[in-house]
């Protein structure tokens, strides 16, 4: 049927027979089973044959998204170059030469490109704004992405034309985080502070405050509002009724869906994890869509496991359908609210079980994730109505690497423009993590150990010199605030081992950057909080034999890290019990993990087959978030709260006295209510 689709349009556009809407008509159908390869080669055909018509510039548009789709980059930008030379005028092609040249690696064309539109758009029509809305968005992610300072100020124009855009706040967020500021969010551009709060990404709700209920909350709205689900909902997945379990455990087929299989944290993590599967107990398939990048993590993965799928410019439903034709048994989200994720993909059930593991520090709040794998201490069985998921757990949550590279480089201080005889405190945690409840805590920390310094990740200007200036109007000159430049991983583990200690952010704590520093021997002072993203160090500093560097509370961290800046042979003693205790540690015992992880699998499994596959429970998570978006919560750290449990449920019953509340056996249940009622 498409073969005979396709042959007669082809056929009509050489005799200049088929008009533009018949054509968009039969590439929208062809398109629509997955064959985008044929929609592609019909505009080719088209363009060759009908130079002359008037609509040719919409045609290689089409041509050129065609082409995008299909993953051919360079096609794509020269497709939208001839209609943009065609129309100088069509500003839709504008917009995505821009996308273009950013997925070219063409940072400076693309900005170039999208400013154009925003410079040259004429007067002001519902098209207008919306081309000049578009372009200063897109150019406001871009100019984050590569930490320049007028990101804001292009995303904050873009809200000028519509405050109703969640994205856009989402990324304005994320860039007052970086920038170390302090408080982080206030009312902006008319905007209140709860209305900009509610639309926080959760990502940078994990890097705001230790409120694993908000946490779940925010990730339950955000699958709601900007995932959505695929028209179809239920139509793709269908499975055969649960049979029991057989006398031997079957040869499970699991997917993973990743677009970090490369030279990024995740594959740097999981490339051993994949070499060690046991192929008599499990089919490992990848599904990529990530970048077309091709380095040796990536070579080292494919080379490891059974069936490299990339997906990458598949939509949804034929990704989902690739996944049903491969019989995945267990599909495992590696992505989970990250860039390049395919979360909508999931929507679509293309897997008996789906389960969120590693790429996201947190519950995924939708209603197709079954599983989160988590460990005991991340988790503990008191948390568990923290997540949407069913909690299972691994010895230690983080898969790692034995072979990961070290550069053979001898790095001294000097080098690194660090101090011979000074402390040398470090932490290579992201900016967006530094909070000033954590900063604070380090200021005091220098300021009781004279001489030492503090070894941050070089961040974007505005953070690096607020940070600083922070440090100079407490007492601590600013040279003792040293940023370390971004360089090759294998020379940034090598660098590692300048540092005396680690000192972990809070409440978004270090997870690779803590399992790196632990394989360079180097000790990790941690705070562990209540959620996901602030108990991962706390696992990783267990796991690797040093537990009593996990501190109860913010002074008992100020005084561990005092107490070893001051102490250089207990500093050395965790040196040498991380160097002793590597090769036996439960962090780095990757065969560990694996078979943990396997029997994991079997035990969904089973569960699955026995009729018991747990579905994610979502009530009144929307009443959750709103009560969460009123707390103030850069005023007071609700790490160090008690009562935390109690505040909400004082809401709830509140609330509830207004309009009853369901109950749904996280924080409000009829016994909690009856208590507050004094039943």
């Amino acid at each position: 049927m498409v073969a005979t689709l396709f042959a007669n349009a082809v056929k009509k556009a050489i005799g200049q027979d088929l008009s533009v809407m018949e054509l968009l008509s039969v590439a929208e159908q062809i398109k629509s089973v997955g064959e985008r390869q044929l929609v592609a080669e019909l505009y080719r055909v088209w363009i060759s044959h009908n130079a002359e018509n008037p609509l040719l510039f919409a045609v290689y548009f089409n041509y050129a998204v065609s082409l995008s789709a299909n993953a051919d980059l360079a096609g794509a930008r020269d497709a939208y170059i001839e209609a943009v030379r065609i129309n100088p005028d069509f500003f839709p092609a504008h917009i995505n030469l821009g996308s273009v040249y950013e997925g070219l690696g063409v940072v400076d064309q693309a900005v170039n490109q999208w400013l154009g539109v925003v410079n040259k758009l004429p007067g002001v029509t519902p098209d207008t704004i919306s081309h000049k809305g578009n372009a200063l968005k897109q150019l406001g992610r871009v100019l984050e992405q590569i930490n320049d300072v007028s990101a804001e100020n292009a995303l904050a124009r873009c809200l000028e034309i519509n405050k109703d855009q969640s994205d856009v706040i989402q990324h304005l967020i994320n860039i007052w985080q970086k920038q170390c500021r302090s408080p982080v969010i206030v009312p902006y551009s008319g905007i209140g502070k709860a209305d900009l709060l509610r639309y926080i990404s959760p990502l940078s709700v994990a890097a705001y405050t230790d409120d694993p209920m908000f946490h779940l909350a925010v990730s339950h709205q955000y699958n709601k509002r900007d995932v959505g689900l695929e028209p179809g909902f239920h139509a793709v997945g269908h499975w055969a009724p649960p049979a029991l379990p057989e006398s031997e455990p079957k040869r499970l087929r699991i997917g993973y869906v990743s677009s970090d299989l490369r030279q990024h944290a995740i594959g740097f993590l999981t490339a051993g994890m994949f070499e060690l599967h046991d192929r008599a107990k499990v089919e490992v398939f990848a599904y990529y869509c990530g970048p077309a990048i091709a380095d040796d993590i990536t070579a080292r993965i494919k080379g490891s496991i059974d069936h490299w799928v990339d997906i990458s410019a598949m939509t949804d439903k034929v990704a989902a359908r690739q996944i049903i034709d491969d019989g995945i048994d267990i599909l495992v989200d590696v992505n989970g609210y990250t860039k390049f994720a395919r979360t909508k993909l999931f929507s679509l059930k293309p897997a008996p079980v789906i389960v969120n593991w590693l790429g996201f520090p947190g519950s995924m709040g939708s209603a197709y994730h079954n599983y989160i794998i988590a460990d005991d201490y991340i988790i503990p069985e008191s948390s568990e109505i923290y997540y949407a998921e069913k909690v299972k757990r691994l010895p230690c949550y983080q898969a790692n690497d034995r072979k990961r590279l070290v550069s053979d480089r001898k790095f001294s201080r000097q080098d690194m423009g660090l101090p011979e005889d000074a402390v040398i405190y470090s932490c290579f945690n992201g900016t967006h993590k530094i909070t000033n409840f954590t900063y604070q805590r380090w200021i005091e920390i220098l300021s009781r150990v004279p001489n030492s310094v503090l070894w941050l990740l070089k961040g974007n200007g505005e953070a690096n010199e607020r940070l600083r200036q922070i440090a100079v109007r407490q007492g601590i000159a600013g040279e003792r605030i040293i940023y370390a430049e971004m360089v090759r991983n294998q020379d940034h583990l090598a660098r590692y081992p300048l540092a005396d200690l680690f000192l972990d952010t809070s409440p978004y704590g270090a997870h690779t950057t803590a399992s790196d520093a632990l394989w360079m021997g180097v000790p990790v002072i941690t705070l562990p909080g209540r959620s996901f993203a602030s108990r991962v160090c706390g696992s990783l500093v267990r796991s690797a034999g040093i537990e009593d560097l996990i501190c109860a509370t913010p002074e008992a961290y100020v005084a561990r890290a005092v107490e070893l800046g001051l102490d250089k042979a207990k500093r050395e003693a965790y040196r040498a019990r991380l160097a002793g205790g590597r090769d036996t540690a439960v962090l780095f015992d990757t065969a560990l993990m694996v078979r943990s992880l396997e029997n994991l699998y079997q035990e969904m499994w089973a569960e699955y087959c026995a009729g018991q596959l747990p579905e994610p429970t979502l009530t009144n998570l929307g009443i959750y978030h709103d009560i969460a978006i009123t707390e103030d919560h850069e005023a007071r750290e609700l790490l160090t709260v008690e009562n935390y449990q109690e505040r909400y449920q004082m809401n709830l019953a509140y609330r509830n006295s207004v309009s009853p509340i369901g109950y749904d056996g996280r924080l409000w249940t009829k016994e909690v209510a009856d208590r507050l009622a004094g039943g």
